[in-house]
């Protein structure tokens, strides 16, 4: 067989389609003996391999194996597939690497590799080539692994769903073929791919809000898409789904996992799945499931297209589009995993081996294996996979999954990591969003604040802090006084204490957020106290118990109106405090509208209603609780993002140059008297009150004012100018602050619901709103409405069932507001308010 000479393009791994009708492939594997490239053809179509190809049949005397390694080239046909396999012998290995021109290739071929060289598990040698094994640069991936002992390259059996044997014992000699996913071959070399594509929005760190979603789930329930679109790329596309997101008003969508996926080995021994994704078999391929019926049954290249078009439309509606990615470890776990792909090709140049017992992985993702970042050829791979998703995709940033194990050098982690430095360095990823999750499960996993420029990072203190002053301090579980008026500026300001780090890192390093997909939803901090797993299979062990969350009195729904509207207030004043903060707030999807996974703050395995938004308020013909809080949620970023305060990367807190705190001149602090804190008032964990004064450059100042206590409080504005105010916490429960001496409470009027303007045209979303307004009138006509005097304490009716259909309105208060100083405002119990200079 004619071999010319490699495509100049092919020095890094990958299948590179060439211009005589073939392709170079090109694949690493630093110890094996040998490697095959096999290509898969239907037996009722003429191979394209006919001439070249030595037919294999059973004999007696050969193994299937010894006969591979007689010819160059051979092919066997494996009737219970029906399917034909033909084997090219690659050359190698030349620096690790391995080649092989093949003389025809196309553009959805079917392929893989096997793999022969030595079986010494205890030393962390693992090859078997009667393994079928992906190809880590496959941009297309085809099937799903079966749990057989055919998927494993040990000797074990399958009992009851349950893998039985010796990962350090013999080896297995069952062909995976057909227990296992295979690569597809895309054909991307039309360089016209971009022409016509919208401009990347490219927001500014310093007005990036962030809404983090799964693709499947957030449209999984939308009534307003056909059933074909739901919980797909194509539905998260639609045009209705686009104008919910602007109404919104967030400016980046960070999607949970959408590589291809594969379900660890646990849950596939429990029958479940690994809804959240964090379980990586491709770093190039698409996760087809979330592809349309349609998409998958065309193949890998459709399900790709249906990736870039919704890419493609988000940045037509001015989304960034932030994914989440999983370089930790691979879908393969532990020792006794299955074999896939990694382990097949090279388990020692891969994976983190424990130094004294090369048999055994290191683990420091609780995964099972950890990627080895000290290989530089597992770092290039990584880059690799980025600057393809970037490039050819048309990602505009990341967020790294346990981010300190990809810098962790002989164990440790380090910023000066060479994977940090090539992230940094490569002109097209250094330019993105890059965010890291700042720990991991190794020695010394929490680095928070310790990555430099350019990396944003998730800051968990702000989520702490935040939960602790709102909730644990709140509800009655402790006493008040454990969060100081120091920790909530330091968080209120960009958290400098950690971010501070280089000189020119900002306060939009820090990734402020409450909620997450990792833990309760923002309504179930306010439901439960404690986590309720039990879905999950496993006892309620799995999923953190230190959540910081509050119940309010009574775990889970209640129809309790006290209850509702101190938890309402409670989601608020978290929400308040986020979108207030400077730093670059992240959103959980779904948490504008009260959305609720029942208490489970550990979803991964559920891929169902628990984790599913739930979309019918939308259509509800009342205004709904949920409806009141997407109005006030929308009304706050909008307002973020108008105010000039918010428009800076920089500290407000500087730091000296022997590195101590010192004051800013853009931001002033007073006390409720209008008085400025003294040294020993920023440590009395008494202080729960106070107001936090942002100076601008060219507009107008702001006041943070927090009441943290009980009570209505009156507050002392500065007295250099007027303020009005423009959000605050309370308004969700009809209370807002008074100008004097008295809170004001109000009747809202407003019952505007966009479903009675729907236009005729509209045919489908009207039968929505018919279905769902003939429920929903069933049920209010059926039920008791809940009323309650409003008082300082608790404000607003509602039953929190999901039933819920109205609620009665807080009256508005008789009591006239005294005219008293012009700048005494008093401000609602537990909230958190936005004033505005006049």
């Amino acid at each position: 067989m004619r071999n010319p000479p490699l495509h100049r393009y092919a020095t890094r791994p990958g299948l590179y389609f060439t211009d005589d009708g073939g392709a170079d492939v090109v694949v690493r594997s630093e110890t094996a003996d040998q490697v095959w490239l096999c290509v898969l053809e239907s037996i009722d179509q003429p191979s394209a391999f006919f001439q070249d190809a030595i037919r294999l049949f059973e004999d007696p005397n050969a193994s299937f194996i010894q006969q591979i390694h007689e010819f160059p080239v051979c092919t066997r046909i494996i009737e219970h597939l029906y399917m034909r396999e033909t084997l090219f012998r690659m050359t190698g290995p030349n620096y690790g690497l391995w080649y092989v021109h093949l003389p025809k290739a196309w553009d959805g071929m079917r392929y893989g590799y096997r793999v022969d060289g030595a079986w010494d598990p205890k030393h962390g040698v693992r090859f078997n080539p009667y393994k079928f094994l992906l190809d880590p640069y496959g941009k297309g991936i085809d099937g799903s692994m079966e749990l057989s002992p055919a998927a494993f390259s040990y000797e074990c059996d399958v009992v009851d769903g349950k893998v039985s044997g010796s990962s350090y014992g013999a080896m297995s000699t069952v062909d995976s073929l057909g227990h296992v996913p295979v690569s597809v071959a895309i054909d991307d070399r039309d360089i016209h791919k971009h022409e016509g594509d919208p401009q990347h929005p490219h927001v500014p760190w310093r007005k990036t809000v962030i809404y983090e979603m799964h693709v499947k789930g957030f449209t999984a329930n939308a009534p307003w898409l056909p059933e074909a679109l739901r919980g797909t790329y194509a539905g998260l596309a639609h045009p209705t789904t686009l104008a919910y997101l602007q109404g919104l008003g967030i400016t980046s969508i960070e999607l949970l996992p959408i590589m291809a996926k594969q379900d660890e080995l646990f849950l596939q021994e429990h029958g479940r799945k690994n809804y959240w994704g964090y379980s990586t078999l491709s770093y190039f391929a698409p996760e087809p499931s979330y592809a349309t019926k349609a998409a998958q049954e065309k193949g890998a290249a459709a399900v790709r297209q249906e990736v870039i078009d919704m890419v493609r439309a988000l940045h037509e509606a001015g989304f960034e589009v932030i994914m989440d990615v999983v370089y930790n470890h691979t879908c393969e776990g532990g020792t006794e995993g299955p074999t896939i792909c990694w382990r097949g090709l090279d388990d020692l140049a891969y994976y983190r081996h424990q130094k004294a017992n090369a048999g055994r992985l290191e683990d420091t993702t609780g995964c099972g294996n950890t990627l080895d970042f000290t290989n530089t050829h597992v770092v290039t791979f990584a880059i690799d996979s980025l600057r393809y998703w970037a490039k050819r995709i048309g990602i505009d940033g990341f967020r790294f999954d346990l981010g300190v194990t990809l810098a962790r050098l002989e164990g440790e982690f380090t910023h000066h990591h060479p994977f940090l430095y090539a992230l940094r360095a490569d002109l097209l990823l250094g330019n993105l969003k890059l965010i890291m999750e700042p720990w991991d499960l190794g020695n010394l996993g929490w680095r928070t604040g310790q990555f430099a420029v350019p990396f944003a990072e998730w800051n968990d203190r702000f989520r702490d802090t935040t939960r602790t002053f709102w909730l644990e301090d709140v509800d009655g579980s402790s006493d008040y006084g454990r969060t100081s008026l120091q920790e909530m500026a330091t968080r209120l300001c960009g958290s400098a204490d950690l971010f501070a780090t280089d000189p020119g890192r900002g306060a939009t390093a820090s990734i402020n957020f409450v909620s997450c997909h990792d833990g309760f939803t923002l309504t179930d901090l306010t439901r439960y106290r404690d986590k309720h797993n039990e879905a999950n299979g496993e006892n309620n062990n799995d999923g953190s118990s230190v959540n910081r969350s509050a119940n309010f009195g009574v775990e889970g729904v209640t129809n309790e109106p006290e209850i509702i509207a101190a938890r309402e207030q409670a989601a608020m004043n978290m929400t308040g405090m986020l979108l207030l903060s400077l730093g670059t707030p992240m959103m959980l999807a779904g948490d504008e509208f009260r959305n609720t996974q029942d208490g489970n703050n550990n979803a991964y395995c559920q891929d169902n209603d628990i984790t599913w938004l739930k979309w019918d308020w939308m259509y509800s013909p009342h205004k709904t609780r949920e409806m009141r809080r997407l109005e006030t949620v929308s009304r706050l970023v909008a307002l973020r993002k108008s105010l000039d305060p918010y428009h800076h990367e920089d500290f407000f807190t500087r730091l000296t140059q022997l590195g101590l705190l010192k004051p800013s001149s853009r931001v002033q602090w007073f006390l409720p008297d209008g008085t400025t804190p003294m040294e020993r008032d920023w440590f009395d964990l008494a202080v729960r009150s106070f107001t936090m004064r942002l100076l601008s450059n060219s507009e107008v100042d702001v006041c943070i004012v927090v009441n943290g206590v009980a009570e209505d409080r009156q507050f002392r504005l500065p007295s250099d100018s007027e303020w009005m105010p423009k959000w605050c916490s309370a308004e969700i429960n009809g209370r807002r602050p008074g100008h004097g001496n008295h809170v004001e409470e109000y009747l809202n009027t407003e019952e505007s619901i966009w479903t009675q303007h729907v236009p005729d045209a509209s045919e489908t979303v009207r039968k929505i709103v018919e279905a769902v307004s003939a429920q929903k009138d069933k049920l209010f006509d059926n039920s008791q409405i809940l009323s309650a005097s409003i008082s300082p304490n608790s404000t607003a009716t509602a039953t929190e069932s999901d039933d819920e259909t109205s609620e009665t309105e807080p009256h508005i208060s008789d009591t006239d507001s005294a005219p008293g100083d012009g700048n005494v405002w008093t401000m609602p119990a537990l909230s958190i308010t936005l004033m505005k200079q006049v």
